[in-house]
């Protein structure tokens, strides 16, 4: 089993409130997880209008699969008009059994 973490730290130019940024947040998870299976949660800058942080968790029987749908994941995301991608963290859980 192969599984990994993805810290998206966004920023979001055209927002005005915070129930915009909630608005382009929530369709922007919900998109992801009907998309792409995977599990998604705003992380931080819940309380920022401009500012969001994502974590995006994934999991696959295979590294190479893995590392797939990571970059498809990120390819989704950076071309998300509402979003400006300012960081993208990722760290790999590998099962050693």
């Amino acid at each position: 089993m192969h599984a990994a973490l993805v810290r998206f730290e966004l920023r979001l130019p055209e927002v005005r409130s915070l129930k915009s940024k909630r608005t382009v947040i929530k369709t922007l998870t919900s998109t992801l997880r009907s998309t792409f299976g995977v599990a998604v949660a705003e992380v931080d800058h819940q309380d920022l209008w401009k500012r969001s942080t994502l974590g995006v968790a994934l999991v696959s029987g295979q590294a190479g699969h893995l590392d797939r749908q990571v970059h498809s994941v990120r390819r989704f995301i950076e071309r998300v008009p509402e979003v400006e991608v300012l960081n993208v963290g990722v760290s790999h859980l590998e099962d050693p059994g």
